[in-house]
């Protein structure tokens, strides 16, 4: 009841929001649109080659995309309606840059599809949206969390869902808040259960400081396994100076076997599925996680980056399912928009686990059952981003 009154509040301010702006506005004819209106057209391309090898003796490499940043071309904009009110939106697509095809051939806009509307208090937004946890990442390390070798990425990080109304508030006396309600948009009132997220973050002088969470009912009418699907993120940074300490914790049962390993796969969609929901089948989702990960980078020069971290992925059902890696690298920017980067990492798997690396995008050479179910593994990856 509690999760369909915010929901609703939620809704009635965006119709506010409208209704007082269709008052007010004069009218505008396409061709004379207002200077304070803008369009703006963005992208990443991310090319690296990887090298993977396991303990068993199997290895591969290969070029991939988005070791650092998924390839990405979007539209962006926003339009000033004046009295401290905007409409913005975003429309943002993946895609493979080493061979031109669609991160989802079932989307065009598979990043993100909203529009939104900024008001004095903060902005409301509705549509397909990056997950708080993905959005912030830059606070959790210092490979922004999405990069190869990065512990907590390699768990998995709940990155976007459909249907996804938003609040995010002004930063206030150093502190911004973030809610978020994903609706199912199920035809079924037993699959009517949404993902829910929020978060708070303060910055104030060298300390960064927050909590963002996310939390999911199984759907269906044969649940078995009635546990909820959370993700809870815990960080705390001190800016030194010439670079930045990170620590996080995690909390999560979102992890699961799948034909690439014992412990490769989520329960609940990392990018989701086009209703948000999932079956209270796997008997996985009793088991949780803590993940515990410390990092730390240092600026050589104003062009020149390094940084390290290490990380514990801890089964605390006992079951031997964990994982412990590390990292190491560097960032070379060439300019305000080309920069050359280099990883090394390695991991070790307990008996029962089968985590593998991860980057923010897939991996078409990457190992799996046997050859990282139970072993260690080590990585070496170079590549190039541009922005535009």
């Amino acid at each position: 009841m509690k999760q369909r009154i915010l929901a609703a509040a939620v809704l009635a301010a965006l119709t506010v929001s409208a209704q007082s702006w269709a008052q007010t506005a004069p009218a505008v004819s396409a061709a004379a649109a207002p200077a304070t209106s803008s369009v703006t057209l963005y992208g990443v391309l991310d090319e690296y080659i990887g090298y993977i090898k396991s303990g068993n003796g199997t290895s591969s490499i290969g070029l991939d995309d988005g070791a650092f940043l998924r390839s990405r071309f979007g539209i962006k904009g926003l339009e000033d309606l004046g009295g401290g009110y905007k409409t913005t939106f975003d429309l943002e697509n993946g895609f493979s840059g080493i061979n031109g095809s669609q991160a989802d051939s079932t989307r065009l806009f598979d990043r993100q599809a909203w529009v939104g509307m900024k008001t004095p208090i903060g902005e409301f937004r509705v549509g397909r949206q990056n997950t708080t946890i993905f959005f912030n990442g830059a606070a959790i390390d210092y490979t922004e969390r999405t990069t190869m070798g990065s512990i907590l990425n390699t768990f998995g990080v709940p990155s976007r869902f459909d249907n996804d109304i938003s609040f995010l508030s002004e930063r206030w006396e150093g502190f911004k808040l973030e809610l978020h309600y994903a609706l199912p948009n199920a035809t079924s009132s037993a699959n009517d259960k949404p993902v829910i997220q929020q978060a708070l973050d303060y910055q104030g002088g060298p300390f960064r400081l927050g909590y963002m969470g996310l939390e999911a009912d199984p759907s269906g009418t044969a649940i078995t396994v009635p546990a909820k699907i959370q993700y809870q993120n815990f960080y705390a940074d001190y800016n030194y100076g010439p670079g930045t300490v990170y620590t996080a914790y995690v909390r999560s049962n979102n992890i699961t076997s799948s034909a690439s390993g014992n412990t490769a796969g989520t329960i609940l969609s990392n990018v989701s599925n086009p209703t948000n929901f999932f079956p209270g089948t796997n008997v996985s989702a009793n088991r949780m996680y803590d993940i515990y990960q410390a990092s730390v980078d240092y600026r050589i020069t104003e062009q020149f980056k390094i940084g390290t971290l290490y990380g514990v992925i801890k089964d605390t059902s006992g079951g031997d399912a964990g994982a412990r890696g590390g990292n190491v690298g560097g960032f070379y920017s060439l300019s305000k928009r080309t920069m050359l980067y280099g990883f090394a990492n390695y991991m070790k798997n307990e008996e029962h686990a089968g985590f593998r690396f991860s980057g923010s995008g897939s991996i078409a050479s990457n190992l799996s059952g046997a050859a990282i179910n139970g072993q260690s593994l080590t990585g070496l990856q170079f590549g190039i981003v541009h922005k535009f």
